[in-house]
């Protein structure tokens, strides 16, 4: 299901938001347990993902989030794309380190490249239509709520932290930049955005003073 590309990025990501999240500060049994319920969030996503983008026959291509330019003028730009989401769970954590377990978790962003079939149905051969924003904005939707069950889940078999990156993850994800989950929400289905964002918000309350 995951290229060789993907693997990559998905296991950069893992390690530096599990470690970002305890900087080690609470022995090597509580990271190992961090990294899994980390990595289980991120595999999670990305596979519910793949799965919505078979369903609207096209292949979903994951990897680091990366900016390239910093400014609005034509020079400011990188001459390599910059992998921001390998870099702001470290600096988040710098700046929140009084909230346990609470850092920037959108590091893995999604590019969909439709089959075949369905590019030549696009151009005549058959009535069908393209990919369009709102096919976007629904497979991005996918991966947010299965954020948002997977918490659920977790919360009722007792794993909390499994629970909080979950909420942690679809609400850094959820926000409307770049080339993030949430702006592909936010521009193919504004009303899912807000529905999934009001959810989004509940469960960090929840996460923050109940969980």
């Amino acid at each position: 299901m995951f290229t060789k590309n993907e693997i990559a990025p998905i296991l950069v990501s893992t390690l530096i938001i599990a470690f970002s999240a305890n900087f080690l500060l609470y022995g090597v049994n509580v990271f190992l347990w961090t990294l899994l319920a980390v990595f289980i969030v991120i595999v999670g996503n990305l596979v519910v993902k793949k799965i919505a983008g078979y369903f609207l026959e096209t292949d979903i291509e994951t990897g680091f989030w990366e900016v390239y330019w910093f400014g609005f003028r034509k020079h400011q730009h990188f001459r390599k794309p910059f992998p921001l989401g390998a870099f702001l769970p470290l600096i988040s954590k710098l700046i929140l380190l009084p909230l346990n377990g609470f850092v920037w978790m959108a590091s893995m962003t999604f590019e969909v490249k439709p089959k075949v079939y369905r590019a030549a149905r696009k151009h005549g051969l058959y009535n069908f239509s393209g990919m369009t924003e709102s096919h976007i904005g629904y497979i991005a939707a996918a991966g947010i709520l299965a954020n948002l069950v997977f918490a659920v889940i977790g919360y009722l078999i007792g794993f909390t932290d499994f629970a909080r990156f979950n909420i942690y993850y679809a609400l850094f994800n959820m926000i409307p930049v770049s080339n993030l989950d949430g702006n592909k929400i936010f521009f193919g289905n504004i009303t899912l955005w807000s529905f999934l964002a009001t959810l989004t918000l509940i469960g960090l309350f929840l996460s923050l003073f109940i969980i």
